[in-house]
This record gives structure tokens, sequence and C-alpha cells, in this order.
């Protein structure tokens, strides 16, 4: 009779290890990641009221879109849903949520505006994100070994990810992936009942007011271990009937709180579609500007190309990992089948229909329209490798652990540590770069003292023609932001196309018949604009004039009943 292989619990024993709990242990993770956070970004990003490194445009767009985001939101009276930020974008806002402004920090510092100003939180969130990943990773190691040093090691490694490194560099939410951690801890430990349904609850709603993107991700190990409880005699209850309608409600509240709903249009962004964006076969072995020893590898040209590299500790954990599972196999594939499932899913949609190796691409099949306007919301689908990416290293570390012993183990997690360490030093110069020390407080880049006078006489300024990061939109909002102003001028995550038009339709017919709007300023972004500026306007009362070389129409500049600095108060 064959001998059964089959395991009672998954591989390693999970039930059965120890869990390492301690304190000292787990603050010591904690330092490790905030080390590596300061280390590489450095600790000029932490103090509140220092904005400067974010404005100052090195890092690129995506900071200033948060700042913004943030600094009209805490300055609008609530709403219902909270989320809603109708002072930044007027016709074409949304909400705290299309900013990627981390709606759970919004929230919480919006509230506390009246006791305390806070300037910027993400330097704040960077800190906790890295000191959240590497206690996360010591728990999950913890479930093989109580011993110090692989724990330790191993934790450092799982915030030593280029992944990881790359969102903290500037999608500063999808840094977050400490939740992925947590979503692989609650798959990895036998809990159930009404606690159970507590944890998973409190992580997607949590999730939902980070990000989407990782909001799916967690979503899939909640199903994961939902089915797993559901099939096991030994852990299902009733309250499994309850968690599933209270989870994905949370996780939909938290969507909508955040201001979700609020678009019906544009969820496919501006920037392709589902199958554009995807994850190379090849991705985890290219260096691309990460790495200093591996060559670099052909791939697909598209922004999220260059991201996934494993570095080259993580690839020799894996390979070890996989050469002691191969020496002392254990099955583990029934045990987990939903887990697995869950990240065969995810790997799925972050190959996509459109398979990439070394930039070639080969379509597997079509999709139809209707199904890609919705799939088109997960365009940057390479993401959705992350927690499969986890999952194998934990995997990797949890049977090298097995096999050799912890103390054995850790020299080795140890030893591939500084290998990816110094795998990863081009990786940290170009972030440097990025996080150089900036002042506290960068001078808007409109310095002109016209600026100042028309914040005096204006409440709104718009950029025509519009549209996502329309021409000048960031030095607009910016000055919008820090004189007090309604603007139009947007970068979101998400913009709604009609809208857009809409918009655009109505401006072009004001600047045509010169009705222009009260306490309106407008910058125009192109020639069509400036012309019917120039046709319409009144010469003895209208100012039309490039002022930091951006061209301004100033309606009732000039004149005996020019706007005074006190008609357009509020």
């Amino acid at each position: 009779m064959p001998r059964d292989v089959t395991p009672t619990v998954a591989v390693p024993d999970l039930a059965s290890r120890p869990r390492g709990r301690s304190l000292p242990g787990g603050l010591l993770a904690a330092a490790i990641g905030c080390a590596v956070v300061w280390a590489v970004y450095g600790a000029h990003i932490l103090p509140p009221g220092h904005t400067g490194w974010m404005l100052s445009g090195r890092i690129g767009p995506d900071p200033v879109q948060y700042w913004l985001g943030y600094t009209f939101f805490k300055r609008t009276a609530w709403s219902w849903p909270p989320g809603l930020n109708p002072g930044w974008g007027m016709e074409l806002s949304s909400s705290i949520f299309y900013a990627d402004a981390i709606p759970l920090l919004a929230f919480l510092f919006k509230a506390l505006d009246p006791l305390v100003e806070v300037g910027q939180y993400w330097g704040l969130w960077l800190y906790a994100c890295g000191a959240l990943q590497a206690v996360l990773a010591w728990r999950l190691i913890g479930l093989g070994t109580a011993a110090m040093l692989p724990r330790l090691a191993g934790a450092a490694l799982f915030v030593l990810q280029p992944a990881l490194l790359h969102r903290m560099g500037g999608h500063f939410a999808l840094g977050g992936q400490f939740v992925l951690l947590a979503g692989l801890w609650l798959c990895l430990t036998r809990g159930a009942g009404w606690r159970r349904l507590a944890s998973w609850t409190a992580l997607l709603l949590a999730t939902a007011l980070i990000h989407a993107y990782l909001l799916v991700m967690v979503a899939g190990l909640w199903a994961a271990d939902w089915l797993a409880r559901a099939t096991d005699p030994a852990r299902r209850t009733l309250v499994l009937a309850a968690e599933a309608v209270a989870a994905p409600g949370a996780a939909l509240f938290g969507l909508w709180a955040a201001g979700f709903f609020v678009l019906t249009e544009g969820f496919g962004g501006t920037w392709g579609g589902y199958g554009r964006m995807q994850l190379d076969l090849l991705a985890p072995f290219d260096p691309s500007h990460w790495g200093a020893f591996l060559p670099d590898l052909p791939a697909p040209d598209h922004l999220e190309a260059g991201s996934s590299y494993a570095g080259l500790g993580s690839l020799l954990l894996l390979g070890a990992g996989a050469l002691a599972w191969a020496a002392r196999p254990r099955a583990f594939l029934r045990a987990y089948w939903p887990l697995l499932l869950a990240l065969a899913a995810m790997l799925a949609l972050a190959v996509t229909h459109r398979v990439s190796i070394g930039g070639r691409e080969v379509v597997l099949f079509d999709l139809p329209a209707e199904v890609l306007r919705y799939v088109d919301a997960l365009r940057a689908s390479e993401r959705f490798l992350w927690p499969v990416a986890y999952a194998a290293l934990l995997a990797a570390a949890l049977t090298l652990i097995r096999v050799l012993g912890g103390r054995r183990a850790g020299v080795v997690l140890a030893v591939l540590l500084a290998v990816q360490i110094a795998d990863l030093q081009p990786g940290f110069a170009r972030l440097a770069y990025f996080f150089t020390p900036e002042p506290a407080v960068v001078p808007l880049r409109l310095g002109d003292p016209f600026w100042a006078e028309a914040a005096r006489r204006y409440s709104r300024i718009r950029v025509v023609p519009n549209r996502n990061q329309a021409a000048w939109w960031e030095e607009v909002a910016v000055y919008a932001a820090t004189r007090g102003l309604e603007t139009d001028a947007v970068y979101l995550a998400r913009l709604d196309p009609r809208r857009v038009a809409a918009l655009n339709s109505a401006m072009a017919k004001r600047l045509g018949s010169g009705e222009y709007e009260p306490c309106t300023l407008y910058v125009l972004g192109d020639a069509g604009a400036i012309a019917l500026a120039r046709a319409s306007r009144d010469p003895e009362r209208d100012l039309l004039e490039v002022i930091d070389l951006v061209m301004v129409l100033a309606p009732g500049w000039s004149g005996p009943d020019g706007a005074g600095p006190g008609d357009c108060a509020g």
C-alpha cells in the first residue's frame, strides 16, 4: 500500500509551529523596516510640515496630485459620502479616492485638522509601510521557527523588494503591500468564528480605504480563506454565512465612503487598457534599473515594465527553497488548494490574454468589448504578481527552515539578504536622486507679482482646454491650493471623459462669446483657446498676456469697473 503523504495542515505544519509573538522581536522587525525606509528615502520626508520633497517636481507629478487632493479635501466641509472633493476640479471633481491620496489617512487628518495642521502625511505613511511590512513578514516566518536570525533576515528581505520600493518611490498608496502579508497570514493560520470574521472585515475595509488594486488582491485572499473554511468540516460554522455578507459589505462601504462610486465612466484611464500593461514572463528576472549583477533582458514598452524584478537574493532564495523541497518533498496542494487557486487566478490576471515574453506578445484570445469595459479598470495588471511573489518567497523561506533548521536557515537568509542589498544598489541610487533633500517649502512656480494680485481679485482659475493633466495643470493647481482658489486643473487617477467634453464645449462658447464667468481667471493652453480669447476680449478691460510663460486671460483686470479685491471674496 502506498504511503499517504497528504498532511492534515499546511506545509510546514503551521498550526503546530511556534508563532513567535515576542514583543522584542516584533519591535526589532519594525525598526528594521523603518531603517530601510530611512536609508533609501531619507529622514527629510517625515516632518508633516515638509512638503518641498513632494512639490519640487523631482519625483514626478504623482506626489503633487496626492498633496493637491488632500489640501483641497481638508478645506472642504464634510459631505455625504465623506470622500467627495468638490473644491478640486469643479465640474471635473470627484473624490479623495481618485486623487490616490490614501482616503484612510485623509479622513483621519481632515478630522484632526482643526486641532493640528498636517501639511503632508505621506512620509509617515512610508515609514509605517516599512515597519508593518517587516513586522508581518516576521510573523509569517515565525510560523516556521522561533529563531531570531531567520525571522529578522527574512523580514528585511521582504522589505527590500523592488516591487515595494518602486511603489514607495512615487505611488505611495501602493506601498501598503503589508495588507497582502496580512491576508496571507490569515490564510495560513487556522482561525475561525467571529474573530476571523472581524479580522477579514477590518482588513478589507482598511484596504478599500488605501487603494483599489490592493483591495482586489486582498479580496482574492479572503475568498480563498473563506472557501478553505467552508470546505473544512472542523472549521465550517454558521458565522461563515455572516462573513460572506460582512466582509464584502465592508469593502463596498469603504469604497462608497471614499467616493469610488461617484464616477460611472472613465475607469479605463488614459494610458492603455487591460492587457496593455501586463506582466512579461521574464520580468522577475530582468534587473532593469534595479539590479547590478544580472544582465538586462528584453522587456515590453509600457509604464509598469521594470518594476517586477525580484532581486538576486530573492531569486537565490526561491532556488534554494526549490532545492530544499526536492531534497525533502512534502505534499501540500490538497491542503492549500483554495489559496493556490486564488494565487493562480491573480497570476493569470497579471499575465492577461496578451502573453508577453521578452517584450514579444502572443494574443491568446480577444476579450469582448463589454468585458473590457470593466476589466480596463485593472489596466496595470502586472501588479497582480505581488501576492504570488510574496507567497513564493514565504514558501521558499519556510521550506528552507524546515529542511535546514532555524539556525542554519538563518545564516543562509542573512547571506541572501546581503546579496539582495548589494544587487539593488543601482535602484537605491536612482531613488536617492529622486528623494534628494529639498527645502521644507518650495516657492510657487507662478511667482510673478501678478499672481498674488490675481488671487485677491478672483476666486477661481480655469485651464482651457481641459483634460487630465492639461497644459500648466500642475502650476495652476498648486497656485490655486496655496492661494485658496477653486480650480478645474486636475490630475486624477480616473476622469469621466463626458464631463471633460462638456466642460471644454462650455468654455469654448464662453471664450468665443466673451461672456466670461464672474470672478474667474483663465489659463489658455493652446492656440485655439488663445485665438478665441483674442477675438472676444475687450482690450480696455481684459488682460491677455504671457506671465511666467503662461498665457493668461484676466477678465475685468483694467478700467474703472474692473474687479476689485473684495468683489470675489469667498
